[in-house]
């Protein structure tokens, strides 16, 4: 059926159906509803209502006439019910909704201009922080931070989506709905293998999922689940933690949950004003409050890594959103930094979170974070970056934290060409042919023959930056671990609208937007005073999308 058609349609709707200024009542037989959404007008508050008890409330800049992008609502569990809905925006835009079994856009869905090809993207939508990452019975689970009515950040949910191999990405429908204490804000998950929270079912263990729920004050609730994640019910005596009677602040969030083996109890790690709280349970219901390290803001992170591999040699990592970290030990109570805070890496990657219930034969610790990235004329904002792999590794300076991609990435590179010992002017000639590559993949090792400045530009954007003089990188400190090496290696992965860079095999790593092609500036571009190229090896990348 054409749009216009079932625009027609909607104002029929509109004026047959049992309606006020602001209100139309539909009776739901397909699984989705289609939102106009218009950047042109102001933001107004949305409800649907089944009867008399309202069942979502959100804000949304419903479009009044031509729409920049649509939206939608899952409105599987409403068919054969009649919904009322209700705006108190221009009312006009509620003529424009309409039901169908498909998005709008569907056809072209993964195959947009700008849709990353090998990033996690949601649909339609805002997305920020990943939460509850938990791997169990096969399955991935990325829970993520989601606006699903408009490209901005607002009306904060909990998306859900899966994998088998952290790769390729099945989107579900969303997990956690505002309610009375407020929206979903980030935090973990668990699997309650014993029971300790008494929600266990016929043998089934619960998965908890804790987050914070934030209104005028942001407080702790968890809920739990018996299919992998597909359906929720909230404790009913949700809130767990507000903080009133430690810190009495409004920023108290981003709970992570995880059990403390040697003391037989269950840590809530959680951000409260200037740093990260330690809270202990046997029961996941009742927290107590143990200790506090300052100096980190919002997305704590805290576990144990071997150094060099070494199951007997360890440390505890803390750290924060912005990838900084400190190294220490960890009694089940109390954090005990030792040395810090550093960084591993810088640039677009946020709130970065890692994997729990991974199988001890797996043994890894792997992270995703938040792209803050954007996608030009897009109906969707925000991307996940590439898993990766954190360790620890010894150094001249002590030990440190490593990220690099996880293995499982390998399965979509296809080797293009490789060379050895190239001049800058001979590698810029070998790449004319990649300038205007969508995807592509990158191993490179540049040797400098001055104390001075290297580098690789794509259309004029520095991909690499080395200021060997300085010990600078794209701006920002890195001395590799030999201080008179005069070489540095990447590995670089270049998306329709991102860049990840990898040096020196994760010692250090940022990301970025990638810049637009620019006509009058050549593509990629070596440069630096008389460098060699030691190696250089072209890959493609395929799109994790190709199934869907």
């Amino acid at each position: 059926m054409k749009k216009t058609t079932l625009v027609i349609l909607g104002f029929l709707l509109l004026f047959s159906l049992s309606l006020s200024a602001t209100e139309i009542k539909i009776k739901i037989t397909k699984q989705y509803l289609n939102l106009p959404v218009s950047h042109r007008v102001d933001r107004a508050r949305m409800t649907f209502s089944k009867g008399k008890q309202l069942d979502r409330s959100f804000v949304i800049r419903l479009a009044p006439d031509e729409p920049d992008y649509w939206v939608f609502c899952d409105l599987s569990d409403y068919k054969g019910k009649t919904l009322t809905i209700s705006y108190e925006g221009n009312e006009k835009g509620l003529a424009n909704i309409y039901q169908a079994d498909e998005i709008d856009g569907q056809n072209n869905l993964y195959k947009e201009k700008n849709r990353p090809q090998f990033h996690f993207t949601t649909k339609r939508g805002w997305i920020n922080d990943p939460n509850g990452l938990i791997y169990y019975e096969g399955e991935y689970h990325l829970f993520y931070q989601l606006n699903p009515y408009e490209r901005d950040w607002e009306n904060m949910h909990w998306g859900h989506a899966v994998s088998s191999d952290l790769i390729h990405w099945k989107e579900l429908p969303i997990a956690l709905y505002p309610d009375e204490h407020g929206t979903m804000f980030s935090g973990s998950a668990i699997i309650d293998y014993n029971n300790d929270a008494g929600f266990n079912k016929k043998g089934t263990p619960a998965m908890i999922a804790f987050y914070t729920a934030s209104a005028e004050k942001q407080v702790q609730c968890f809920a739990y689940s018996y299919d992998k994640g597909r359906t929720w019910t909230k404790y009913e005596n949700n809130p767990i933690i507000d903080s009133k009677e430690i810190w009495n602040s409004v920023d108290t969030r981003d709970p992570v949950v995880f059990w403390y083996e040697p003391g037989k109890h269950w840590v809530l790690v959680l951000n409260e004003r200037d740093g990260h709280s330690i809270y202990n349970s046997t029961n996941l219901k009742d927290w107590t409050y143990k200790s506090h390290t300052t100096g980190f803001w919002e997305c704590p992170g805290l576990f144990e890594l071997p150094i060099d591999g070494d199951i007997n040699n360890t440390k505890w990592v803390m750290y924060g959103a912005s990838g900084t970290y400190m190294l220490g030990n960890f009694n089940g109570k109390e954090f005990t930094p030792e040395s810090g805070k550093y960084y591993y890496t810088k640039g677009a990657l946020y709130a970065a979170q890692t994997f729990s219930n991974i199988p001890k034969s797996d043994g890894r610790r792997i992270q995703i974070a938040w792209g803050r990235i954007g996608h030009p004329e897009m109906p969707f904002n925000g991307q996940m970056l590439i898993p990766t792999e954190l360790t620890l590794r010894s150094t001249n300076d002590g030990p440190r934290l490593y990220s690099e991609p996880i293995k499982e990435v390998q399965q979509l590179l296809s080797p293009l060409k490789q060379w050895t010992s190239l001049s800058s002017d001979e590698a810029n000639k070998n790449m004319e042919e990649f300038y205007n590559a969508d995807l592509l993949h990158l191993k490179t090792t540049i040797h400098l023959s001055h104390a001075t400045s290297a580098g690789l530009n794509l259309f004029g954007q520095n991909i690499i930056d080395y200021d060997l003089n300085s010990n600078l990188v794209n701006g920002v400190f890195y001395s590799p671990n030999d201080p008179t090496s005069m070489e540095i290696s990447a590995e670089i992965y270049i998306d329709k609208t991102s860049i990840e860079v990898f040096i020196d095999n994760g010692a250090y790593s940022y990301s970025m937007e990638r810049k637009p092609h620019s006509d009058n500036r050549e593509g990629f571009h070596f440069w630096g005073n008389n460098i060699t190229i030691k190696n250089l090896a072209i890959s493609s990348i395929k799109s994790i999308w190709n199934k869907q």
